[in-house]
Formats: structure tokens, sequence, C-alpha cells
């Protein structure tokens, strides 16, 4: 599950009761067995024995510094999102390490937690060679299993951990039972998964920790994991693994326990692993060196034929081959280029960018292909170069031999040819972890000193932050022990001095009058005690709840999405604050990319805090409905959207019709007759006149170019100059 880093949240101290809590939990869910609370012979000391040793194993499983935090990380080819609780401790003499993980109320235990607390989950064996698999994020296959027998709590869905046989005591992987093992009576030639690998030592929660350095070594051996059958006696329940039985069987079976240097052999090790590191058995390193400028030039000149190459090749049919003309620069990068770069390591995709060639930008590169003749191009305003056509017939693109890709499933690897992609190029996950997630945002509010008294009633601490929900009761509970029910209107309360000195300041005249009156509505008077309160938010995620995430003070913020006008008539649509909502700028600005078919681009929003910068999207174009679709499917709700429109009113039409229409309605308004249009004869005062030019010069009409009956004034032509 942790073969790729998670992303560990802030860690939070967990209370002494949760503590015990999940301590209790854990005891439950692996039956660990708890001395009795009382003894025949002396019950006192029985009972103060047991309360010493319950407490004894709540501080090994879970220390006193405990501290928890939210993760969440992709798992499988498909990566599916997975999100949970880690609690870090630290034992004496110890670092602080990952020590549990909290997954849809399960509990997994990490190697750190195996090598210090033996025995409480069930222990199984398997090759080292094995082993080594399974340390790569590949699941156990049934023959892969040494025995039988078994241990009776290794049933389908439990928790067990998995050591080799070299060393039988020391758990070197955590995994979940997909199978009854305990009730297998033979192993030979049986197939199907048995255990699935969720923690193992050398993963990212094995290595983590604060500040720097890695995970912990092994220990060699581990008395407390130590069994009556020694490991000869493991061996011996191995020995059905062998070559013979997979030749006869080719379902089944496996190879010798002892070492072999048999390449066919070592392959045949593979049958008892499955997942992304199942096969081949060797890994080969592959030497990586600084690509040149000239190499990088190759490969992006290759990228793009075979882009062309591509789309030629799949959509024969369409004279445009799949194509919309024209295409905008970006998403020439994007769709021809990019996903057919041949990256397939992190170190590669830093290498490969367009600002590394020697074009340095995608308008450069594309006038190199209308150079060669390969396309036609055009700059619009604004400096954007955009593609009006390509000869797919040219024999660069006819004639291109594609290269091998990396598969889909390469870090990075977006849909296209196979390759690269631009998730990678852009230092970002092939797939966006805040798709899908489901929001929910709470308001709190946290009572001031002077509403004290208002929760003593209740037993309840000020210091706390309460729902409204939770207020109304403590308020109802607080009226009820002063007797402050109205005796003529059950819906009024009698104002105290508690009341009057906490609520209401005599500020407003509102104030004084229901201070006057002596009495309030019970409603207004819950309103006005929320009001009073400081106000706290939290934005929970998916199946977060509120005790675990730290409130946040203030109002909850909203997502801003702008629409503004740009040199001249140009609309750019803007948005900030989507941070907040768990939502990755540069992502959403790569999906709006391509759903716009626009320009895009991510930077700090000015003024915010260059500690905790707020990041801003600027899209091309009124774009605001694309923003808002694409911001729900990542969870946010269209409530928590304010939309700024400052575009409106702005873009003057360009006909001269629809213009001199405009002044027709602006004329109507100061007072000018026109009937039948502006063709009609119309006496306008010197004062008019000014206002009228500004006006008319706001929509552009020379007024030269108006009938000459328009007005009865003999200076319109230096009033037209003025305009003008």
């Amino acid at each position: 599950m942790f073969k790729k880093k998670p992303n560990i949240k802030a860690l939070a101290p967990l209370r002494s009761s949760d503590r015990r809590r999940i301590a209790d939990q854990i005891i439950a869910q692996f039956h660990i067995d708890v001395p009795p609370k009382n003894d025949e012979h002396n019950p006192e000391s029985g009972q103060e024995s047991a309360t010493i040793s319950i407490g004894v194993i709540r501080n090994s499983l879970l220390p006193d510094n405990t501290q928890s935090a939210r993760f969440t990380t992709t798992v499988g080819k498909d990566l599916k999102q997975v999100s949970g609780t880690v609690y870090v401790g630290t034992h004496p003499d110890e670092d602080q390490r990952v020590l549990w993980i909290k997954v849809e109320d399960r509990l997994i235990p990490t190697v750190y937690t195996l090598w210090r607390n033996p025995k409480i989950t069930p222990l199984l064996h398997t090759p080292d060679v094995v082993l080594q698999k399974l340390r790569g994020g590949a699941d156990l296959m049934t023959p892969g299993l040494a025995g039988p027998p078994f241990p009776h709590k290794a049933t389908k869905g439990s928790i067990v951990a998995i050591a080799s046989l070299e060393k039988p005591t020391v758990p070197m992987v955590v995994g979940t039972c997909e199978i009854d093992v305990a009730s297998l009576k033979e192993v030979k030639g049986a197939k199907g998964h048995a255990v699935r690998g969720e923690h193992w030592e050398g993963d990212e929660i094995w290595s983590w920790l604060q500040g720097s350095g890695t995970g912990r070594k092994a220990p060699e051996e581990i008395s407390g994991w130590a069994d009556s059958k020694g490991p000869s006696g493991l061996e011996e329940e191995m020995g059905h693994v062998t070559v013979e039985d997979s030749e006869d069987e080719p379902g089944g079976g496996g190879v010798p326990v002892g070492p072999s240097t048999d390449e066919e052999s070592k392959q045949k090790w593979n049958h008892f692993v499955e997942g992304e590191d199942g096969m081949p058995y060797e890994e080969v390193e592959v030497e990586e060196r600084e690509l040149s400028m000239k190499e990088i030039d190759d490969i992006f000149w290759n990228a793009f034929l075979y882009g062309l190459h591509h789309y030629r090749n799949t959509n024969r049919s369409d004279p445009h081959h799949g194509l919309d003309f024209p295409i905008n620069q970006s998403a020439v990068i994007s769709n021809l280029v990019l996903p057919f770069l041949p990256i397939s390591t992190p170190a590669q995709a830093a290498s490969l960018n367009v600002k590394k060639t020697s074009w340095k930008n995608a308008k450069k590169f594309i006038k190199a292909f209308d150079k060669a003749r390969l396309l036609k191009s055009k700059d619009r305003d604004g400096g954007e170069c955009v593609v009006l056509d390509i000869d797919f017939e040219d024999p660069a693109v006819t004639g291109f031999v594609p290269y091998k890709l990396p598969k889909k499933e390469t870090a990075g690897a977006e849909s296209g040819g196979g390759g690269g992609g631009k998730a990678i190029t852009a230092g970002i996950g092939p797939s966006d972890d805040s798709i899908g997630q489901k929001l929910t945002k709470i308001e709190l509010f946290k009572p001031k000193e002077q509403l004290a008294p208002l929760f003593s009633s209740s037993s309840s601490s000020h210091h706390d932050l309460y729902l409204a929900t939770e207020l109304r009761p403590i308020t109802n509970s607080y009226i009820e022990s002063a007797s402050l029910i109205s005796d003529t209107n059950r819906r009024l309360v009698n104002l105290d001095p508690v009341l009057a000195n906490a609520v209401f300041d005599g500020s407003s005249p509102l104030d004084r009058e229901l201070l006057a009156k002596g009495s309030v509505p019970r409603d207004a008077l819950i309103d006005r005690i929320l009001k009073s309160c400081n106000p706290f938010y939290v934005i929970l995620r998916n199946e977060e709840t509120r005790h675990e995430i730290k409130a946040k003070a203030g109002h909850a913020p909203k997502v801003h999405i702008t629409l503004e006008t740009r040199s001249g008539n140009k609309v750019v649509t803007k948005m900030s604050g989507v941070e907040a909502f768990y939502v990755y700028p540069q992502g959403l600005a790569d999906e709006l990319q391509k759903a716009c078919a626009s320009s895009t681009s991510v930077g700090q929003l000015a003024g915010s805090s260059p500690k905790k910068p707020v990041m801003e999207v600027m899209v091309q174009g009124p774009q605001k409905d694309a923003m808002i679709k694409a911001l729900e499917k990542r969870g946010v709700h269209r409530q928590w959207i304010e939309v700024i429109d400052n575009a409106i009113g702005q873009q003057a039409s360009s006909s001269l019709d629809s213009r001199l229409t405009n002044a027709d309605g602006a004329v109507r308004r100061m007072g000018v007759m026109a009937e039948g249009g502006l063709q009609d004869k119309t006496t306008v005062t010197n004062h008019s006149w000014a206002s009228k030019h500004s006006e008319l010069k706001h929509h552009r009409i020379d007024v030269r170019r108006l009938p000459p009956t328009f007005v009865e004034r003999t200076d319109v032509a230096s009033i037209g100059q003025e305009v003008a």
C-alpha cells in the first residue's frame, strides 16, 4: 500500500481518552490476552495488578506520546485513492516511528509494533527469495506458504505477519488474508492469492521519520516470536516446493528451498507472488545521464512526428485526422508532444522540458515546423501562436518509425501513444487525488469569557468548540436552571445580569430597547449568542471527523472566481482559494487547459503571504462554468464558490449598427426625441451636448457620420472632431 510516498498531514497530539479507547480497540481486534481483574486469595492486590498490566499493555501498543495524522495515498494499477490515519509514537531509547495504520476502522500494525509486541498477529513463513518480492509490493500466492499446519487465527480478512525461513522470528511483511489460511490442509498445486501485502520493511511508512534519516534496520532475532518449531522444521514443510512438482503440475509448486543459480529455476519463484513487482525476477538498473540540448531537441522533434503519425493512423477516415483546427500552442504541446515523450523515470521528466530545448518555448517550437513546411501557423493578438493546418502526407510523417513508449502504468504516463505524458513533466502524479473526494464544511463556535456562566449549568466548558445545534440545548439548560422563562409567553426569555452583560452591550438602539423591555425572544437570544462567539471552521475530507482535524479560526473560506477584461476586449477567468479544499492548483489548471482548449497559467495570488502562498489559476476566455464543473468534481459545492464578473458591459459590440442602437438609447436617456431612429431634427442645449459627447465617445460613435438633420447646431463639425 505504501510503495509510493503517502501524503501525511500535520501531526496532532492524541488525547489520553482517545489513546485508551484506541488501545482497547486494538486489544479487542487482535484478541490480546489481558490478565484477570481479581485474585481468589487477594482480590484487592489482584485488581491492582490487573490495572497495572492493562496499562503496561496499552503503553506498549500506544505510548503516552502518541500523535495522529491523516494520510492519503493511491494503490493498484487503477490508482485507487485510500485515506486513513497513522499513529506515530516513540518508545524508550527509540526514534519516533509510525506504529499503527488505520484504514476503514481497521487497525494495521507496522513492523516496528510487531518487533516490540510479539505474537499479537498470526505469523506465516515463506522462503527469503519470495519475501524479497513481497517487500517490493507483490502479493503472496498460496503455493508460497510454508506449511501446513498454519496458525488458527489466520482466517480470511485477518491481519497476519510474514517472516522468511532464514529469519523465522522476525516479521518483515504485514498483510491481510485473502483466504482462510488456517483451514488449508495442503498447498501443493493450489492456486490464487493467499495474503495481500499492506506494509513491509522498506516501504515509505517504514522509512518515515521527521527530519533526516530513514527506517530502522530489522533485528536478527526476536525471542518473543520464537516457536517450538525451529527453522529446520519450517524448511521441511516447504519440501513440497520442487521443480519437479512445477513441471508435472503447471499450476502449482515451485523450486527447492536451497540456493540455486539456475535462471530457469529463478523464474519459477514468480509463481508464488503476483503484483507490479512479480515479474521479471531480475531488476535492471538503468544508468541515467544528463541529456545535451541537441539530444533534447531531437527527442521533442521526434515526439511531435510520433504524435502526427499516431493521429494519422488512428483517424484515417477523418480529413483532419481527429484534430480540430486551429490548435493553440498549449494544446499542441499537451496533445501532440508530451504523450509521446519517452519518459520512464522522474529524472527523465525533469530533463525533457520544452524550456531546456533550443527553442525555449512552444511558439518557437511550432515556428520551426512551420519553417520545415510540416504545418501552417499564425500569430494571434496577444502573441499566441496557433496551428491552422498540418501536412499529414509529408514524408517525415508517413515514413516515421514509432519507438517503444513506457507503459501507461509508468509514473506520470498519460493517455496518447502510451508514454511520458504531461503529468510527470509538470511534476505531479498521473492522477489527481482530489477528483471524487467528499468534502464537508462544518462551522464551529467558541464562546467568549463573558458567556462562561451559561455553560456551568450544563457542566460544559466554554473553552471547547461547539456546533450551532449544540449551543441551543446549553442555552436552554441555563434558561431553565435560572428560571428565566416568561410567565406570560414561554417564547420570551427574561434577561438577567449575565445575559444582559454578555449578549446585549447596549451599543445599538435595538439593544437598548430590549434591555428596557427586560425580555427577548428565545430564537433571537440564541442568534445573538452565536454572533457573540468566535467563529471557527473545519473542512473534512472523505471519512474524516471534526475531532481528528484541528479547527481554524475565522469564517469558512470560499473559492473566488473572477472574470476580467484585458487588452481591450479579451476576457480572462481567474480562480483562487482552492488549496483549502484539498485541490492542487496545477492539476486543476491542466484539466481546464484540455477542457477549455485554452491556455492556462498558475501563479501566486497578489498580496498572499510568501510563507503560505495562495495560488491563482488563470484561464483565457469566460470559463467560469468550466471552473465550477471542475470544482464540483472535486467535492466543492456550488455555494462555496463566489463569482465576481467584472467583464460585464465592457465588451463593445463590433457592429456599427449595434453601436448606433446603443447611441440611440443614450440619446433617449438625455431627453432627445428620436422617433424613427437618428433621423429626426432635434434641438439640444449646449449642456446636453457636453454630456452626450462623452457617452457617444464611450460607444465609439463619430457624430460626423450622423445625418445633418440630427441637431440644429452650427459647430457640428468641430464637435465631431472633438468626439473623434
